[in-house]
């Protein structure tokens, strides 16, 4: 097979599945990985594709663009694990909980295993997946019904009313974009307004995103900056980026990716910024 034959099938499976993956691709053509990789840089340089780790995904430069669930996957699954690891450490046992969709939430949900008499309602099936395949009789996930969107979530007027009357201890918030002027955004408009929903129901928001949703922007803003009571991201965050969202938002997490993981990795964004101001 022809290198322009490859390369179109390839561009043909990004544009219908929103991603492709490298070892996928090596099974699948019966290629080398490093033939692969040439296929995807090319037609990265000819602005096709958006080469990520371990694969590539479809260019998106709309505000109303908006990637499916396993598009997204690929994208910093390290930042992601980071955070999710950060972020499961605030689940106390017998808390009831909200898990809005998304990859970075999923992940969370994967780290949730060690949690006891936990009560989760989400609007995303795979999270409802994740959650019941483990097979606990001290769990229980509350699914929301509504309209499936490219992302995986469950969307719409059946979803907003399911949420309306319920009171969550903690509900952790995975966004497509943050910025100061829009705040925490998605490139839906029915998700933004459920997400909105499950925003309401939290005695305490929590927004997870990693660093490469700053200065990301989608089309509708689910909360303000300020409507978070913590954020976590990972140490790729700008310190730009820091500054602001430490002045806006009451407590910003910061989860290292990379290095070791001593007291001063633990430690949030006021605390580094406390031992940098008496040095």
């Amino acid at each position: 097979m022809l290198a322009r034959q490859r390369q179109d099938m390839i561009l043909d499976e990004v544009r219908r599945t929103g991603a492709v993956q490298v070892s996928d691709l090596v099974q699948r053509l019966g290629v080398s990985d490093m033939t692969i990789r040439r296929d995807l840089d090319a037609l990265a340089a000819r602005g096709a594709v958006e080469k990520v780790y371990g694969g590539a995904t479809s260019v998106l430069d709309r505000s109303t663009d908006e990637p499916g669930f396993e598009a997204k996957s690929v994208y910093q699954p390290a930042e992601k694990e980071a955070i999710a690891e950060r972020a499961a450490r605030l689940v106390r046992p017998g808390a009831a909980i909200g898990l809005s969709a998304g990859t970075t939430t999923w992940t969370l949900a994967r780290h949730l295993d060690d949690v006891a008499d936990l009560t989760v309602v989400t609007n995303s099936v795979r999270i409802a997946d994740v959650l019941q395949q483990r097979g606990r009789a001290d769990r229980t996930v509350i699914l929301t019904g509504g309209v499936r969107t490219p992302s995986d979530a469950l969307v719409g007027p059946v979803a907003v009313r399911a949420l309306h009357s319920l009171h969550l201890d903690l509900v952790f918030l995975g966004v497509h974009g943050m910025s100061t002027r829009a705040g925490f955004t998605t490139p839906n408009l029915d998700e933004s307004e459920t997400n909105r929903a499950l925003a309401r129901a939290a005695n305490r928001l929590v927004v997870i995103a990693d660093h490469a949703k700053w200065s990301t922007v989608g089309i509708s803003t689910i909360v303000g900056l300020e409507e978070a009571d913590v954020l976590i991201s990972d140490d790729g965050l700008p310190e730009e980026a820091r500054r602001v969202l430490g002045e806006r938002i009451a407590e910003l997490s910061i989860a290292p990716v990379s290095g070791e993981r001593g007291e001063s990795a633990d430690s949030t964004y006021e605390d580094t910024m406390r031992a940098e101001s008496e040095q």
